[in-house]
């Protein structure tokens, strides 16, 4: 059997600060929570779900709703107000991170309703998920995870 010993300073404060990193992960469950609930407002803008799938165009019921109200809507489903993008936000602790929404209708916006089940609503509300994580959210919470990892021996 071999051993190896080493006495470079250096070299024992990255494994001391890589060991310490890796026990408690709440500043990176904190930044991947910030990376993550900025994709979701990206996707907002642009509106598409996390599949990538376009939101469902608002319908005729809504339009004339708008127009009643002398509503005139920019931009596209779920961004009438800025609500849903406003309201996105994280959690984390020292091993998960979370993101979701705090707006009144953000349930009702991902799943979706029908006008017979909620008799408030003047018509069908299709799902457009907008919560979740999506293959292209992949790249950069790994890059996140790389860069917390090259801070932490740096």
């Amino acid at each position: 059997m071999a051993t190896v010993t080493y006495n470079d300073q250096a070299l024992q404060n990255a494994l001391n600060n890589l060991d310490r990193g890796l026990v408690d992960m709440s500043v990176l469950m904190n930044q991947i929570g910030e990376a993550w609930t900025q994709l979701h407002t990206d996707r907002l803008e642009v509106g598409v779900s996390p599949d990538g799938t376009s939101f469902a165009p608002r319908s005729k019921a809504t339009l004339a709703a708008y127009a009643a109200k002398g509503i005139s809507p920019i931009g596209g489903p779920l961004r009438l107000t800025g609500d849903m993008a406003n309201f996105i936000h994280h959690d984390y602790s020292a091993d998960h991170a979370e993101v979701g929404s705090s707006a009144v209708q953000a349930a009702m916006m991902h799943f979706g309703g029908a006008k017979s089940r909620f008799p408030n609503l003047w018509g069908d509300i299709p799902a457009r998920p907008f919560v979740g994580l999506a293959e292209t959210d992949t790249p950069e919470i790994i890059e996140v995870i790389e860069d917390y990892l090259e801070g932490l021996v740096d």
